[in-house]
């Protein structure tokens, strides 16, 4: 998934990764340089808690952020197909990076959309 600004300019690119067992994506800023890993849980959909996709550094070792699927109780996961999200970044991080994060954050509600609407 490429990003833009609302000018045409690549604020960076989202790449899923090959894993057997979760997903993950790799996010690289304007110039294709990776600068941050996604690492997901197993399960991607929620039984009574949160589904948390952890933001690493490039050499994974240093959690940076994460981005959430919130649980809302049993009633709003039933009866609605509206969910809460949250992403935690580093205030310093840089601003395209965020907005790549951001973008993850629709990129990763796709698939757990599609599983429980089919």
């Amino acid at each position: 998934m490429e990003v833009f600004s609302i000018n045409g300019h690549t604020l960076g690119t989202i790449e899923q990764d090959w894993s057997l067992w979760s997903p993950q994506f790799s996010i690289k800023n304007g110039a294709g340089e990776t600068v941050l890993k996604i690492d997901g849980p197993c399960c991607t959909w929620s039984l009574c808690g949160n589904v948390e996709f952890t933001v690493m550094s490039v050499d994974g070792a240093t959690k940076v952020g994460k981005i959430t699927k919130q649980w809302s109780g049993i009633a709003r996961e039933m009866f609605t197909d509206s969910d809460l999200f949250g992403v935690s970044f580093p205030m310093d991080l840089d601003v395209q990076v965020k907005a790549v994060l951001l973008a993850t954050t629709f990129l990763i509600v796709s698939p757990l959309l599609s599983f429980l609407i089919n």
